[in-house]
């Protein structure tokens, strides 16, 4: 039987900065606009963070049947791992999809913007068939385009504009920025699975690339995001300031996974991707304060 540190890991707790990250991004720029609501963007915080466990649920499920765990290199997964069935798996993917949804009604229902209900429909089926279906798109290298719209534009934009009532500029940037860093995140997991994945033919982006590639493919996913933070100070200084900081934090970072980690050691850079992407996003929300 499965513990609580086994459903913990099952959600991915290393990967969670991922759906709160662009929350505080666009909150932050609806600070800028004067119009933050704090209950909505907890509301908006709650739908990122429960559509988050239920992706990660989702994914051990369906990796767990097709057997692309077997011989997996990281922490052993519910599934895969045979710590609970896959129905069980499946039913908490499909409970954390639920509650996404209730939430979301809930923020839907205080913007009265009900076409949003559509925005969250198609993102719980990206979140399915990512790795769910007879043609599971991340097994096809596309992982990283679900990401930066669902986790970048969708949740950062989404965000601002359910406070708002507005998609500014700033947001959009914001929501590039997170958005890559949460793709640096997937392709710093998927580096440290490219053995095991080339064996079971799941071809994410980072197996199309190849060790070395993917290794600078997330440098530059990083650096981008960096010019993204630093292009939102141009308006807003102080968001500049706390960037340089970002940008010196995502230069450590890539120079640890160019020096060749592998396996396990990868684990700590998958964590600290996740504390950077935090980071992105307090320097957004706290400077919007003073800009």
């Amino acid at each position: 039987m499965a513990t609580i540190n086994d459903w913990l890991e099952g959600a991915r707790v290393r990967t969670l900065p991922a759906s709160v990250s662009p929350v505080l991004v666009g909150t932050g720029v609806a600070v800028m606009h004067d119009g933050a609501s704090w209950v909505r963007a907890l509301l908006a915080a709650g739908v990122a963070l429960l559509l988050q466990i239920g992706v990660n649920f989702a994914n051990d499920y369906s990796d767990g049947v097709r057997g692309t765990d077997e011989f997996r290199t990281g922490p052993p997964r519910l599934t895969g791992g045979g710590k609970a069935s896959p129905q069980v798996v499946k039913a908490a993917a499909f409970a954390s999809f639920a509650l996404a949804g209730l939430v979301g009604l809930i923020l839907v229902a205080l913007t009265g913007q009900w076409w949003l209900i559509a925005v969250g429909a198609a993102a719980v089926i990206a979140a399915w068939f990512y790795t769910g279906g007879t043609r599971p798109y991340g097994y096809m290298g596309l992982g990283e385009v679900f990401v930066i719209i669902f986790f970048g534009y969708v949740a950062t934009v989404g965000t601002t504009y359910t406070q708002t009532g507005t998609a500014p500029w700033e947001a959009w940037v914001g929501g590039t920025g997170v958005g890559l860093i949460a793709c640096a995140l997937l392709m710093v997991n998927n580096i440290r699975d490219i053995p095991t994945d080339s064996l079971s033919g799941k071809n994410t982006l980072a197996v199309r690339l190849g060790d070395r590639r993917a290794r600078l493919a997330y440098g530059l996913m990083l650096a981008a995001a960096t010019a993204c933070g630093l292009t939102l100070g141009i308006t807003h200084w102080p968001i500049a300031a706390g960037m340089v900081a970002i940008g010196l934090w995502a230069g450590l970072l890539s120079a640890r996974v160019r020096s060749g980690l592998t396996g396990r050691d990868l684990i700590g850079v998958l964590r600290d991707t996740g504390l950077l992407e935090l980071g992105f996003g307090v320097v957004v929300l706290l400077a919007s304060f003073t800009a």
